[in-house]
């Protein structure tokens, strides 16, 4: 009974008259009484896949004449190949014209890579009609570039910046100006915000600082990668871009068994096909590439030469050393009539198995994990910037992967201190400053029994 009663009070309630003198409006409004009506903007443009890049097979006139005759595939293939070795020629240049060069090559590919994605959120969140925020976008990868790039100049460069009188104010400030740059941006965007388009705003802001993360952060590790030396840089690109021509060239003619659905092209064949060869091509390169002493040593500036330096102390992962082989394989060398007991290698060598296999068997997902985005949208490519290939992003989405990967594992298990840097940093103290830390260091020193307490440093 009193269930009924309850029920039949609720429904009388819902049919009793307004309080008199008081509007239904403001009793229970539905909706926010705005001055004017918000309008219904979609969030997604509907046209977004016809107006992004569907394909990347544009080439010149003497290209297509050339090939006309041949299957799509052969064509393909052939067109791939060309540029393949395009790329891989002129980064051996920019290698060769040496560590500016490099950088330089970087922030223009952060740069495109950056336009590529942006270029999607703007098409498909027809961000084209959002106040500024194109200018907005642009102004937080200069934001975030300034801080990320100035940290490693100021880290590896500060003696030489400080240096210069104009200088100095950014580079003690350095973090607080990135910060107030960073400001900037965000009270702009605030002061931008419209009604109608509140959820795209802060959509493509969402959108901007991801692609911020993925592309800005990873580049700057490669930058940092470099600095550690030119290895750290040439042999983990030099395994991506093995891994990907060679999984490419095994499907293409073994293929048969599909790997993920996200990339129907790729197959099982030529992912181990292309871990096999990354993995031999990495310790032949490796061995190749620690004979240069320009290729091992951190990049630094001599300031007693008064120039960037490329010369040092070997690391002892490029030292060689002995080692002893496993007992098994010692009873097969010995069954052979082979005493072989021992091997001499460069421990670099075993390092570059390690980043081979994770170049083979995690980097790849780098490109599945593209492959996922693209479909989202439904294109093909990033863009159309490399025939046969794409956009840039689509050349580089396993790089930044790799890049971050050597830097954790250069981090994790190869650094040391670094002298140099601790000299640069007590070269800009004050003079009495320097003296505090000398007398320190001898105090410490001669505590340890590593000097006598009458001896000078």
């Amino acid at each position: 009974m009193s269930e009924v009663r309850q029920r039949n009070v609720a429904e009388k309630s819902d049919h009793d008259p307004p309080v008199e003198g008081v509007k239904p409006a403001e009793v229970a409004p539905d909706k926010p009484q705005d001055d004017e009506e918000e309008e219904e903007v979609p969030l997604f443009n509907p046209n977004a896949s016809r107006e992004l890049p569907q394909a990347s097979d544009q080439t010149a006139e003497v290209l297509d004449s050339a090939l006309k005759d041949l299957t799509p595939r052969w064509r393909n293939w052939i067109i791939r190949g060309i540029f393949t070795w395009v790329m891989i020629c002129g980064f051996g240049l920019i290698v060769w014209l040496g560590p500016l060069a490099l950088v330089t090559m970087i922030m223009l590919l952060q740069v495109k890579c950056f336009h590529e994605i942006i270029t999607i959120g703007y098409v498909v969140y027809r961000s084209y009609d959002l106040p500024w925020f194109r200018t907005l976008s642009w102004y937080f990868l200069f934001a975030s570039n300034y801080y990320f790039y100035g940290e490693s100049l100021i880290d590896h460069f500060g003696l030489l910046l400080h240096r210069a009188e104009f200088m100095r104010p950014f580079v003690n400030y350095h973090r607080l100006i990135s910060f107030f740059l960073y400001v900037v941006g965000f009270v702009s965007f605030v002061v931008s915000l419209r009604k109608k388009h509140y959820l795209k705003q802060f959509t493509m802001f969402g959108w901007t600082h991801v692609t911020l993360l993925l592309v800005v952060t990873q580049s700057h590790l490669i930058m940092q990668n470099i600095f550690e030396g030119l290895i750290w840089l040439i042999l983990p690109v030099s395994m991506i871009i093995c891994n990907d021509i060679m999984a490419y060239m095994f499907g293409f003619f073994f293929g048969k068994t599909p790997l993920i659905k996200l990339s129907p092209k790729k197959t099982w064949e030529g992912f181990i096909g292309g871990g096999i060869s990354t993995i031999l091509l990495g310790f032949l390169l490796a061995y190749v590439l620690i004979q240069f002493d320009f290729m091992v040593c951190p990049i630094t500036y001599d300031d007693d030469e008064g120039h960037i330096s490329m010369e040092c102390t070997r690391h002892p992962v490029f030292i060689v050393d002995e080692y002893n082989l496993p007992e098994t394989i010692q009873i097969l060398f010995k069954l052979i009539g082979l005493p072989w007991y021992t091997v001499k290698m460069y421990p670099f060598m075993l390092h570059s198995v390690s980043m081979s296999i994770f170049a083979s068997v995690i980097g790849p997902f780098g490109g599945f994990f593209a492959s996922g985005f693209k479909r989202a949208f439904k294109i093909k490519d990033f863009g159309d910037t490399i025939p046969g290939h794409g956009g840039i992003m689509d050349r580089f989405d396993c790089q930044f992967l790799m890049a971050t990967f050597v830097h954790v594992y250069h981090s994790s298990f190869i650094k040391l201190p670094n002298p140099s840097k601790v000299i640069q940093s007590v070269l800009l103290m004050s003079v009495d400053q320097q003296r505090q830390v000398f007398l320190l260091l001898q105090e410490k020193l001669a505590s340890r029994g590593v000097i006598n307490a009458t001896d000078n440093l």
